[in-house]
């Protein structure tokens, strides 16, 4: 039996009646876990369901109606205090597509004929305790274009992760694969194994590519995932995930531009109509919402979900996409409209620079991305209504937060001709790097933008070889956004020194890091 059919079965309670242009049930609170609507559960009121652009809420019996046309899916947004049920891959299950021709045929797997609408259609929801303080894994990108490079992302990211009771979820930012779509199974087996409640976001390398309208290039999406456009809650948090990936390009009818249908925006705007202005706002997409002179996505699109975040004061976005890391401050004069500005996290990715480069230690391509950052994944830590990152550096230390780029032995004569980089791997302008030899006193290092001098080196193996070496070729070097430089000083003695680095993050967090310099005669 088709997937989507299973859930029909296993998770709703179901009626079939005459064609019907609505759908009506109950959210109700499913004690024995059942998957049905026994007589003592209780119908929950308040509980947002929608059809992917109407929103509406459950009344005191957690009845509700919706319209739907012949391409919808329903579902519910969960609330806080309450989980979906998951599948066998740790999927939550909280929707129901209504298809009743099918999708179209494509070249890869899309949802077959799902008929009539059912008479009533009942979600069930689990009570479960949420703090307002937790933390959810945040992945970048995991894009794999084969099974070895499913193998690679097992061993090299999910391995790495380790227990960690605070986490209550994950999220994977897009471009789950690389364009063979029949990988979001073995993609789906490799996530099941972290233990945790998984939300994805589409990618450009999700969709399908053999349709004319963008409405119909997450068919395959679907059939594996459910809708691409949906939201919960949770602690104080609202979570809402979006495709912003417009294909065919509305502008030149060929590959495809970053931006919202109207339909997506109008979901956003109803959806938080009934969410409290003092929650946390976390926004999920995959391609970043660009700067005032970026061509990469629609000016009016961002201009309108800006438009829509207005009354809301705690906002934070979420992007990947680009394969580098990033922050992002969108002020007035990119139409944002408070006082504060809104960040975006561009998320380093979890195959880094497409699993290039010569293996590390875990036995996987270091696949070091273009502006110097290890691949790895980020942590998001929610207090209440405040958030912070960490970024974690695959099969490193957790507190391993910057590569210090430096010569290990030079003579003393020349050390006035030698200098430091460092790249903070979450650091942006503005933030205070400082360098010390010993105990002396700290010294400001300069913010520059420019190459990884490390991953230039690493770059440079490859095209200067004259043996052999394994691995892809990694891609050229761009500007990193989060490099600092210093000039070794003019005199310094013949002997062995620490060079220690000092980095205060956005969020007020101290990271530190040392090397041994040896200066010889």
């Amino acid at each position: 039996m088709n997937f989507k059919l299973l859930l029909t079965a296993g998770l709703f309670s179901l009626g079939f009646a005459q064609a019907q242009d609505f759908v009506k049930g109950i959210v109700y609170d499913d004690t024995n876990q059942n998957g049905k609507k026994d007589k003592t559960e209780i119908g929950l009121k308040n509980v947002s369901v929608s059809n992917g652009v109407d929103v509406v809420q459950t009344n005191e019996h957690g009845e509700y109606k919706l319209q739907v046309g012949n391409d919808n899916i329903i579902f519910v947004i969960k609330p806080t205090n309450y989980s979906f049920p998951l599948n066998d891959k740790n999927l939550p299950e909280f929707y129901y597509i209504h298809k009743p021709a099918g999708s179209p045929q494509l070249k890869y797997t899309t949802v077959s004929e799902t008929g009539k609408i059912p008479k009533t259609l009942n979600f069930p929801l689990y009570k479960q305790q949420e703090d307002t303080k937790f933390k959810a894994l945040i992945f970048g990108d995991p894009q794999a274009y084969n099974l070895d490079e499913i193998a690679y992302f097992k061993k090299g990211i999910v391995e790495d992760i380790t227990a960690d009771n605070a986490i209550k979820f994950g999220i994977s930012l897009g471009d789950l694969v690389g364009d063979h779509l029949v990988l979001h199974k073995p993609y789906q087996d490799a996530i099941q194994q972290i233990g945790k409640p998984w939300y994805n976001v589409m990618g450009n390398h999700d969709m399908n590519y053999d349709v004319t309208v963008d409405s119909l290039s997450d068919e395959t999406f679907e059939y594996h995932f459910g809708p691409n456009n949906y939201a919960f809650h949770y602690g104080n948090a609202y979570f809402i995930v979006l495709d912003n990936i417009l294909y065919p390009n509305p502008n030149t009818g060929k590959g495809y531009l970053g931006g919202f249908r109207k339909d997506q925006l109008d979901f956003v705007e109803n959806s938080l109509k009934h969410v409290s202005k003092d929650k946390l706002i976390v926004l999920s997409f995959h391609i970043p919402l660009g700067n005032k002179d970026s061509e990469s996505f629609r000016h009016s699109d961002r201009q309108r979900l800006f438009d829509i975040l207005k009354p809301f004061k705690h906002t934070v976005s979420m992007s990947a996409h680009t394969h580098f890391q990033k922050q992002t401050f969108y002020g007035h004069e990119d139409g944002w409209k408070q006082e504060v500005p809104h960040h975006e996290y561009n998320v380093g990715t979890t195959s880094g620079d497409w699993y290039s480069g010569i293996s590390n230690d875990q036995g996987v391509p270091s696949s070091t991305m273009r502006d110097g950052t290890p691949k790895g994944y980020a942590i998001l830590n929610i207090d209440n209504n405040t958030y912070s990152f960490d970024y974690k550096v695959a099969g490193k230390p957790k507190d391993y937060q910057m590569s210090i780029i430096a010569p290990r032995v030079l003579s003393e004569k020349n050390v006035r001709n030698s200098k430091i980089t460092v790249n903070f791997f979450m650091g942006k302008e503005g933030d205070g790097v400082q360098y010390r030899f010993g105990n002396d006193e700290w010294k400001k290092m300069k913010y520059v933008e420019q190459p990884d001098p490390a991953y230039q080196y690493e770059l440079l193996k490859y095209d200067t070889a004259e043996k052999f070496i394994e691995g892809k070729r990694p891609s050229n070097a761009v500007n990193s956004t989060h490099l600092w430089e210093a000039k070794f000083p003019n005199k310094l003695g013949a002997g062995k020194y620490d060079l220690q680095i000092k980095a205060v993050d956005m969020y007020g967090k101290v990271h530190t890091q040392t090397i041994t310099i040896e200066v010889v005669k």
